[in-house]
């Protein structure tokens, strides 16, 4: 078998075992799509963001990211808000409901993680770590 076909198939193993392809409910077992639990993440991070920088940090058209954002908006965990300095420009930042909602995804993904880890010999976790950076990087490149 290729390389190629060895990659293919070990990402799609992973992507299944890690529940990434289920696009209503996060790796960690959270009911919320994929796409609001990062962008929770995200807003969660930084306090507030503009739609675009939302949009490049997701990796998401902007059209997407705007239904995204509305659907946030929907649940009550966000809201838009006028850009200080900025008579045109509209931040997105989390209500108190979408901050609740961000601290427990972040609990939630952090025991995830941790029983993941504790899976890895410890020998091999820098190895594993190290090895999906060099495929993130690999991604962006292409």
């Amino acid at each position: 078998m290729s390389a190629e076909r060895d990659l293919q198939e070990a990402v799609a193993r992973f992507v299944r075992a890690f529940g990434l392809h289920q696009p209503d409910r996060t790796p960690c077992g959270r009911p919320v799509p994929v796409s609001e639990a990062h962008a929770l993440g995200e807003l969660a991070r930084d306090g507030a963001l503009r739609q675009n920088d939302l949009a490049h940090r997701l990796r998401l058209e902007k059209s997407t990211t705007s239904r995204l954002v509305g659907q946030l908006i929907g649940r009550g965990w966000a809201e838009r808000a006028p850009a200080p300095g900025d008579g045109r420009g509209v931040l997105v930042r989390l209500t108190p409901a979408g901050e609740d909602a961000a601290v427990r995804l972040a609990e939630a993904r952090a025991a995830r993680f941790a029983a993941v880890l504790g899976r890895v010999p410890e020998g091999e976790r820098a190895g594993v770590l190290r090895a999906l950076e060099i495929l993130t990087e690999a991604v962006d490149e292409t």
